[in-house]
């Protein structure tokens, strides 16, 4: 569900949505890592001025693993 929405939330923002790439890396001690992957030309648009983009995206997606009882989130945001 996590991976869901963190895909949900990327390819709502970027030029050329169906070249996102979003999965769940591993599970860790109660943290679960998902691995963002966009074109380099929308890598502006994902982190945003002062990553506030990137920043609003993990905390939307740490409060839905919060209210769903899941772990903790991390998310790696890159370019290919």
């Amino acid at each position: 569900m996590l991976v869901e929405l963190t895909e949900f939330l990327v390819k709502s923002i970027v030029k050329n949505p169906d070249m996102v790439s979003v999965k769940k890396l591993g599970e860790e001690e109660e943290t679960i890592t998902i691995q963002v992957l966009v074109e380099n030309s929308d890598m502006g648009a994902v982190i945003g001025k002062n990553g506030n983009i990137a920043k609003a995206i993990r905390t939307i997606v740490q409060a839905s693993s919060y209210k769903n009882n899941e772990p903790r989130v991390k998310i790696e945001i890159d370019s290919f």
